[in-house]
């Protein structure tokens, strides 16, 4: 691990350098790939604590580039310690595994992820006795009205996925703090480059690395940021003991793509709001969520907690039927239709009226919508393949 001391430098030049010296065995000035699954003990073994993950022993308990991705993405959001997981869904569930236990109440978001929706509504509550409350987090009244005696935990994400939708971060933690109570923050949409939860007082900050860390859509990671206490307990239950550890392959491609990462994020945000404002101006389309827009509800608080930009996903829908989203997306040339976000190429999904979640959203989103994932190509190349595939439809649009 190296001694270099990179407080003071800015964080383009930490995304690059942190975790990735010179290799000490050959001196390549690029990090190799430790793809061993087991490592030399010492002389008298015996004495060891075959789940710890202080010392490399078996890559279950911790590899070479896991760690290397661990130094730079805690340093990244200004934490004490990062665990790095096999996926942005282990992570979340190492955190809550590790943190919640039967009896324990949770407070998570109308508008999270679908993982996280599924634990909080189903499977946490099914198996383990876990109570939960799904809460408009965008107010903060309504989480004070639902705190219980025994809440320990209030989740949420900001912006929200896929509304949007923007929590006050600083808010939520005061009134948490105050009752005694955590708080957990996914912060995937926004990024540590926009947003760094732990500033605001956040007790654990989840990031999924696949998307715009890594950026380049080929692997797959998620991280814990917290105090070195809690990352041990999660090293040593979810990663150790239940086996949510990430390849070493993995954590070095989201090594590598974390070295342009700042610089791939801001082109995200400046393209996002530019095809926001084009959409906005559009007669076709019914409405446009991006906290960038003047008109969002949560533009000024997303002013306050998006330091460098309003990240690269936004929400739109069209004035038409069910399958006027389907056939538009067919005539998209640049846009691809797939799921997940932060890719160097732009995505689109198409969630339609009966999306199971549907009731948690505004009702502007209730006729369908799409979801897109705003890449790094030219902003008015991707301006023009909208344009094109709406005018393919017979739809009107403005310059």
């Amino acid at each position: 691990m190296s001694n270099k001391n990179y407080d003071e430098l800015s964080f383009t030049t930490r995304a690059i350098h942190v975790g990735a010296d010179p290799d000490p065995a050959s001196g390549a000035i690029e990090p190799s790939i430790y793809m061993a699954n087991s490592f030399q003990l010492p002389y008298d073994p015996s004495t060891m604590n075959w789940s710890a993950s202080e010392a490399n022993i078996y890559t279950r308990n911790g590899g070479v580039n896991q760690g290397m991705l661990e130094r730079k993405v805690a340093n990244l959001h200004g934490g004490e310690d990062c665990v790095v997981l096999a996926s942005g869904v282990a992570a979340l569930s190492g955190l809550f595994f590790t943190k919640l236990k039967k009896g324990d109440h949770v407070i998570f978001s109308t508008v999270t992820y679908v993982a996280t929706y599924r634990i909080f509504n189903e499977l946490w509550c099914d198996k383990w006795g876990i109570e939960t409350s799904i809460v408009d987090c965008t107010d903060v009244e309504k989480i004070k009205a639902a705190i219980r005696p025994n809440t320990k935990l209030i989740h949420f994400e900001t912006p929200g996925n896929p509304t949007c939708c923007i929590c006050d971060i600083e808010a939520i933690v005061k009134l948490a703090h105050e009752h005694n109570i955590e708080v957990s923050v996914d912060n995937t949409f926004s990024s540590p480059y926009n947003t760094r939860p732990l500033e605001y007082g956040v007790d654990y900050v989840v990031e999924s690395l696949t998307k715009y860390i890594n950026g380049h859509g080929d692997s797959m990671g998620g991280a814990i940021i917290a105090d070195h206490k809690t990352c041990e307990a999660i090293r040593y239950q979810a990663q150790v003991n239940i086996g949510g550890c990430i390849s070493p392959f993995n954590a070095w491609l989201i090594q590598r793509g974390a070295a342009t990462f700042p610089l791939r994020m801001q082109v995200h945000n400046d393209n996002a709001l530019a095809v926001a404002e084009w959409l906005e101006k559009q007669p076709c389309v019914s409405f446009v969520a991006y906290p960038g827009l003047k008109s969002f509800k949560g533009h000024e608080l997303a002013k306050k907690q998006m330091k460098n930009g309003f990240g690269g996903v936004l929400s739109f829908g069209l004035k038409g039927e069910h399958d006027l989203f389907n056939r538009v997306v067919t005539h998209l040339n640049i846009f691809t239709s797939a799921v997940s976000l932060g890719n160097t190429g732009s995505l689109i999904v198409f969630l339609g009226e009966d999306d199971e979640r549907m009731y948690l959203y505004p009702e502007e989103f209730h006729g369908g919508f799409y979801r897109v994932a705003i890449g790094i190509e030219d902003k008015n190349d991707l301006i023009n393949d909208l344009r094109q595939a709406f005018k393919a439809e017979g739809l009107e649009t403005v310059d």
